[in-house]
C-alpha cells in the first residue's frame, strides 16, 4: 500500500515530504525519502497516511499528535486499545479511520446500512470476504466496516450480534446475528459480498477490487480532504458527504 500511495502521489503531481518503510524495506518510490523518525517526517508534512501494523500505530499517532497534524489510518486489525488510542487523538488532531479507503466499498457501505434499516431481522445478513493469501487478520478490516453499518441500520451492538468462525455442529443460525465468513488465497486484493437472505428470496451487494490502487487513490482524496479539518474522529463517509 505503501508503495501504491507513492505510486499515485507521483502520478498527480502531489508532493511527498517522505515515508517510513517496514523492517528490511528500503524503497518507496523514486526520490522519496525514507525517515526514520515519524515525528521528524510529520513536522515537515501537512498530512500523514498510516497503513502499517497494529503496532506501529501508536508510534504514528504520537508523532502527529505532538507535530498538531492530520492522519488518516487505513492499517487494519486494530484492538479496542487501538481505538481507544484513536479517539484520544482525535481530541487534538482530525483522524480519520478506515477499514477501507476504497470509494466504492465506502458507497456499498452506505446501502447496506440503508438496507439493514428497511429489512426486518428474519432477513439474514451474512459477510463473504476474500483477500490474498498473505493477509494476517481476519474478518478484514472491510468486512468488519461492513458489519458495523449493517449494526447501525439495524440499531444494535455488533460485538453482541457477530457469528464468525462456524465449524462443527454449530446448531440453527441465531436471529438477528451477522455472519463471517474468511477466504484466504492466491492474489486477491479484496472481494467483499454482504448477504440478505430470507424466506424465498436473497438480495446480494458486492465489491471486487482488481488492485491496489483503488485504496491509494481513495487514500489520497481523503487525506486531502481531511488536512482542512478541524480537530475530530472521520470516516470516509465524511469525504464522500454520505
Amino acid at each position: 500500500m505503501g508503495r501504491a500511495i507513492a505510486q499515485v502521489a507521483v502520478d498527480t503531481a502531489l508532493p511527498i515530504a517522505g515515508g517510513t518503510v517496514h523492517k528490511g524495506g528500503d524503497t518507496l518510490a523514486p526520490n522519496i525519502t525514507i525517515a526514520t523518525d515519524p515525528l521528524a517526517l510529520a513536522q515537515v508534512s501537512d498530512v500523514l497516511i498510516d497503513f502499517s501494523t497494529p503496532d506501529a500505530l501508536t508510534t504514528h499517532l504520537d508523532a502527529a499528535v505532538q507535530a498538531e497534524k492530520p492522519i488518516l489510518i487505513g492499517t487494519t486489525g486494530l484492538e479496542p486499545h487501538h481505538h481507544a488510542a484513536i479517539d484520544a487523538a482525535a481530541s487534538h488532531i482530525p483522524v480519520l479511520q478506515t477499514g477501507n479507503t476504497s470509494l466504492g466499498v465506502n458507497l456499498i457501505a452506505a446501502l447496506v446500512e440503508r438496507a439493514a434499516a428497511g429489512l426486518s431481522d428474519d432477513w439474514d445478513i451474512e459477510i463473504v470476504e476474500m483477500h490474498h493469501r498473505h493477509k494476517v487478520d481476519a474478518p478484514s478490516g472491510t468486512a468488519l466496516l461492513l458489519g458495523e453499518a449493517a449494526a447501525r441500520g439495524r440499531g444494535i451492538d455488533l460485538a453482541d450480534h457477530s457469528d464468525r468462525g462456524r465449524d462443527g455442529i454449530t446448531g440453527a443460525r441465531t436471529r438477528g446475528d451477522i455472519g463471517f465468513a474468511a477466504l484466504r488465497g492466491g492474489s486477491v486484493a479484496g472481494d467483499h459480498q454482504i448477504i440478505f437472505a430470507t424466506e424465498g428470496e436473497r438480495i446480494e451487494i458486492g465489491h471486487r477490487a482488481e488492485n491496489r490502487t483503488i485504496f491509494a487513490r481513495g487514500a489520497i482524496k481523503g487525506a486531502t480532504w481531511l488536512a482542512s479539518q478541524p480537530a475530530g474522529r472521520y470516516d470516509m463517509k465524511a469525504v464522500l458527504g454520505l
